[in-house]
């Protein structure tokens, strides 16, 4: 009867098990990871989505189960039997599920600071100090360290790239209700953001006005733009295309009109775009261009097209300039 029992226990088991393993890698509710970051982050959603699947099937199961074998029969007006408790099959369903939620946390504790959640560095270029200090491996988690008085916020750097300068800076400002990138190199404004693919890159995120949030949902990472601070975001893509940018923090009549896009590229590619922008910005039609580099533009050139749109003349609008300029 024993044997017969752990046979039917062990089928059970592997009844459960195989779909629950199958459908946690072949979920298919997730976009298409875009990413080196993303892999570490759907590797703890399959593990959710396996012991999810388990579960459901074991619980449901059981209560398919009950009902049909404790069903009330035909004819049987009598009470089932007085049953008040069972402390061993109670300490059992409060420790698996304690078990589950302890493994799951320590498993996303480490891919988060693999990912530079923790890194000390994540707001800051390392200094040679910082360097060594990273060399030696004698350098503290920010988030666990109570002497710091300002924590980094973001995504720092990978452990393989910790110490190192990435590829690109972009710093992103949130305004109600755009996302506007700046490349610090060339000065060159735009409103939608290119990067190179396989190479990686830091965004400086800021917000001018409230409270905003810069989500990429296929490289699964999103991060805060908080007013008067600036957090940090690094990330390397993995697969050329055009990928969504979307505020997901409530910050106004009009947040679900903050949208953007990130294109991928080649880096081939990348540098084209970037020599073909900075032309149109430093030509005399930047007016009509999706990106322009104020700092070579006169006040006269800069504040033209807003002028012709007011129905400004040339003239007035130069003798506007001089006052101003005589004012200062």
């Amino acid at each position: 009867m024993k044997k017969t029992n752990t046979i039917i226990i062990a089928a059970i088991g592997i009844a459960i098990a195989l779909p629950s393993l199958w459908y946690g890698q072949n979920h298919g509710l997730l976009p298409v990871a875009a990413s080196e970051e993303a892999k570490s982050v759907d590797s703890i959603f399959n593990l959710m989505m396996t012991v999810a699947t388990a579960l459901f099937l074991l619980i449901q199961g059981a209560l398919i189960y009950m009902a049909i074998k404790f069903r009330r029969r035909k004819g049987d007006e009598t009470d089932g039997p007085n049953i008040e408790g069972n402390v061993p099959l109670e300490i059992v369903w409060t420790a698996i599920p304690t078990i589950i939620v302890l493994v799951i946390s320590i498993y996303s504790f480490e891919v988060y600071n693999e990912m530079g959640g923790l890194d000390p560095m994540s707001s800051h270029d390392p200094g040679p100090q910082q360097i060594a200090q990273i060399q030696n491996h004698q350098q503290q988690l920010i988030a666990l360290d109570p002497s710091q008085a300002d924590l980094a916020l973001g995504l720092g750097a990978s452990p393989e790239n910790q110490g190192q300068k990435p590829y690109l800076n972009v710093n992103v400002n949130g305004i109600q209700y755009a996302w506007i990138f700046t490349y610090p190199e060339t000065n060159l404004i735009t409103g939608e953001l290119h990067v190179p693919v396989g190479k990686e890159v830091r965004l400086n995120i800021a917000a001018g006005d409230v409270l905003h949030a810069f989500w990429l949902p296929e490289f699964r990472i999103k991060q805060d733009a908080i007013p008067g601070r600036e957090t940090e975001i690094r990330f390397t893509p993995t697969l050329v295309g055009t990928y969504p940018i979307i505020c997901a923090e409530l910050c106004g009549a009009y947040h679900g009109g903050m949208k953007s896009q990130m294109i991928v590229e080649t880096e081939a590619d990348y540098q084209k775009w970037l020599e073909q922008q900075t032309q149109v910005a430093d030509a005399s039609n930047w007016d009509k261009a999706v990106a322009s580099n104020p700092s070579n533009l006169s006040d006269s050139d800069f504040l033209a097209p807003y002028a012709d749109e007011m129905g400004v003349n040339q003239e007035t609008l130069s003798e506007l300039t001089q006052l101003q300029h005589h004012h200062h």
